[in-house]
C-alpha cells in the first residue's frame, strides 16, 4: 500500500482532532474555569482526566468497536442523560460561586494536599458521558484509518492524538492558571463564574435535546 495517501489521511484526522479539541466546548470551559479558579495542578489533572476518556474513545474508534457503541440506541441515550445531567450538575456549582459575594481562596493558598483525583475524575466523566464525543472519533477513524489498516497504523493513529490532546489540554491549563489570567479571575470572579454557569447550561440542555 502506498504510504502517501495513508500518510494524509492521518494528517487530515489529526488536524480535525486538534481543531475540535481548540474549539470552544464543556472540556476547554472545565480546564479553563478550573485553572482561573482554582489553580494549575488542580486544571492539569483535569485536563488529562479529559485527555484519558479522549483516548478511551480513540482506542475503540481505531478498533472499530466505537461503531459498535453508536448502534446501542438504549446506551446512546442514557449516556446522553447522564451527560447532560453532569453539564447541568456543573451549571450550578459555578451558578453558586456566582452568588457568592466573598471570593474563596485560591487553591495554591490552600493548606494540605488537593484532591486531584477529584479534578481528574470530573475531566473524565465530561468526556465519557459526551455521546457526541463517540461519534466524532468513528468519524476521525474514518478519516484517517483505511478498512485494512493493520495494528500499526491504529498505533501512530491513536498515538499521535494522544500527543496532540497532551499538548493542547495542559497548555489551555497552563495558560488559564498564568499569574494574568488568575488575577483577571479574582477581578471579575462573579461574572466570569455566571458565564460559565449559562455556559455549562445551555451545553447541557443542548446534549439532552440533541437527536443522536
Amino acid at each position: 500500500m502506498d504510504a502517501s495517501p495513508l500518510f494524509a489521511s492521518l494528517v487530515l484526522a489529526w488536524s480535525a482532532y486538534f481543531i475540535a479539541v481548540v474549539s470552544p466546548g464543556p472540556a476547554t470551559l472545565a480546564i479553563s474555569g478550573t485553572a482561573m479558579g482554582h489553580g494549575r495542578r488542580q486544571a492539569l489533572a483535569l485536563a488529562n482526566g479529559v485527555l484519558t476518556g479522549s483516548l478511551i474513545w480513540a482506542v475503540l474508534a481505531g478498533t472499530g468497536m466505537a461503531a459498535v457503541v453508536t448502534k446501542l440506541a438504549y446506551g446512546l441515550v442514557a449516556l446522553k442523560i447522564v451527560g447532560g445531567c453532569y453539564l447541568l450538575y456543573l451549571a450550578v456549582k459555578s451558578f453558586r460561586a456566582a452568588m457568592r459575594r466573598d471570593a474563596p481562596e485560591m487553591a495554591p493558598a490552600l493548606t494540605g494536599t488537593p484532591n486531584l483525583g477529584a479534578f481528574y475524575r470530573r475531566g473524565l466523566l465530561i468526556h465519557l458521558t459526551n455521546p457526541k464525543a463517540i461519534f466524532a472519533w468513528v468519524s476521525l477513524a474514518s478519516i484517517g484509518l483505511p478498512k485494512d489498516a493493520g495494528q500499526g497504523t491504529i498505533a501512530l493513529f491513536i498515538g499521535a492524538a494522544g500527543i496532540i490532546g497532551f499538548l493542547t489540554f495542559n497548555t489551555l491549563a497552563l495558560v488559564f492558571s498564568a499569574g494574568a489570567a488568575v488575577r483577571a479571575y479574582r477581578k471579575g470572579r462573579r461574572a466570569i463564574e455566571g458565564t460559565m454557569a449559562v455556559l455549562f447550561t445551555l451545553a447541557g440542555f443542548k446534549l439532552l435535546t440533541t437527536r443522536l
